[in-house]
């Protein structure tokens, strides 16, 4: 399970029972006001990265190389899509954990990242065959 879920409206209403206590109402309306902001600005990242990915192949990216040396383990999809600029194609049945999603660029080289709970867990990078020239 993550944290993140139960620690994130904790810490919300502990900051706004900390500003009624401080200042009263006044308190509450600049923090709640506070609060709204700060899901409005990820609110406004997640749409623009959704807007710009909607643009683009689904599983394409510039260079799975470059993907590939900028990946680091703990990041969240949202992040990678930011990266890649395209929604990852998805290779795992939907709604089962693990997430695994592919991205290949135009050599054929491509890019598997593994996703738990939202969170990039491993990925691998596979390049195709050399030919031998004869």
């Amino acid at each position: 399970m993550n944290i993140f879920k139960i620690l994130v409206p904790i810490g919300v209403v502990v900051f706004i029972a900390g500003a009624w206590m401080q200042y009263q109402w006044q308190g509450v309306a600049i923090a709640t006001g506070a609060v709204v902001m700060w899901v409005l600005l990820h609110f406004t990242r997640m749409v623009t990265v959704l807007s710009r990915a909607a643009n683009r192949p689904v599983g394409h990216v510039g260079s799975a190389v470059m993907l590939n040396a900028k990946l680091k383990k703990g990041v969240n999809l949202m992040h990678v899509i930011a990266m890649t600029k395209s929604l990852g194609e998805r290779l795992s049945e939907e709604k089962m954990q693990p997430e695994v999603f592919k991205w290949t660029d135009t050599g054929d080289s491509y890019v598997v990242c593994t996703f738990k709970d939202g969170l990039l867990q491993s990925w691998e990078m596979t390049r195709p065959e050399a030919e031998e020239a004869s």
